[in-house]
């Protein structure tokens, strides 16, 4: 198995990352939104089209 990081082999006390480095690497993505799950929420969706409609009025043209 190799690391979903940097594609080096694996470590057991690290699986599936190589380095506590490469885990950091990949728990940082999550932190600053890289990674994203995507919600099914309605409500969710409704807001983030109210904020993008919202944004694209406030650009200059």
């Amino acid at each position: 198995m190799s690391c979903p990081i940097c594609a080096t082999q694996t470590h057991a006390k690290y699986r599936p990352f190589c380095s506590r480095r490469c885990a950091d690497i990949d728990l940082a993505k999550w932190f600053n939104g890289s990674y994203a799950v995507a919600s099914q929420d309605p409500e969710d969706l409704e807001e983030a089209l109210e904020t993008a409609a919202r944004e694209e009025l406030q650009k200059p043209h």
